[in-house]
């Protein structure tokens, strides 16, 4: 990244739904950084507002839970209106490595791409580092991915990328739950956006283990799909 980047140009658009165990942990770097953070609390019902009303963030709380890909919706809004230049989606359950954020902003920043998008299939150290169940589960939703919108990349439902102002302003997001995930990929397509995979590194904790996705969430993934025909 650019030595001459402001970072508080860069925000950082954290979704959060009861994440008030590890949300500290996961927002501390990033404002240490100093990235804007914009922290969209999808109606957490645990104490997340509490615990983070003395930071110097952005808190946004939808009053309903809408799911996800809402949450991300909010977040490019605010970040379009605020007149941000870059931004970084960013899991809360501390899975996502910000020092890995200047990597991402790298190709964005030079202008050789709209955006960039994590994988975690690119490096061997990366792939070993997901677990078996998880990886079959990913190579799965790599192949819907590919046939459902016509982007064939090495890594699915990767939340963490970095975005400049023209993807994050033109992306809008209808799918609130996990399928926006796929649904970010049809709007590359559709509005021609340039793009890049980068290697990060997914870190599996325990809690992170516990809290992701279920098998049975890739078929619903899949109907959600087929049924608003996104692609």
């Amino acid at each position: 990244m650019e030595s001459s980047l402001n970072p508080k140009s860069v925000f950082v658009i954290i979704p959060t739904f009861n994440e008030g165990q590890v949300i500290r942990t996961t927002i501390a770097p990033l404002l240490e950084q100093g990235y804007t953070v914009v922290l969209v609390d999808d109606c957490s019902s645990d104490d997340t507002e509490t615990i983070v009303a003395d930071l110097p963030l952005t808190y946004i709380k939808h009053p309903i839970n809408l799911g996800q890909g809402a949450a991300l919706q909010t977040g490019f809004d605010y970040a379009t209106q605020s007149g941000a230049e870059y931004v970084v989606t960013f899991d809360a359950d501390g899975q996502h490595n910000y020092a890995e954020i200047p990597s991402l902003l790298a190709p964005v920043v030079a202008g050789e791409v709209d955006l960039t998008m994590g994988t975690r299939f690119k490096r061997k150290a990366d792939r070993l580092a997901v677990p078996t169940s998880r990886r079959l589960l990913l190579r799965t939703a790599i192949l819907v991915n590919g046939l459902l919108t016509g982007l064939w990349l090495t890594d699915a439902h990767n939340g963490f990328r970095a975005l400049n102002r023209t993807a994050f302003s033109q992306i809008k997001l209808t799918e609130n739950r996990m399928a926006h995930a796929s649904e970010i990929l049809s709007q590359i397509r559709k509005h021609r956006l340039r793009y890049e995979e980068i290697p990060v590194n997914i870190v599996y904790t325990d809690y992170s283990k516990m809290k992701g996705q279920r098998p049975s969430n890739a078929i619903n993934i899949v109907i959600d799909l087929l049924l608003k025909k996104i692609f």
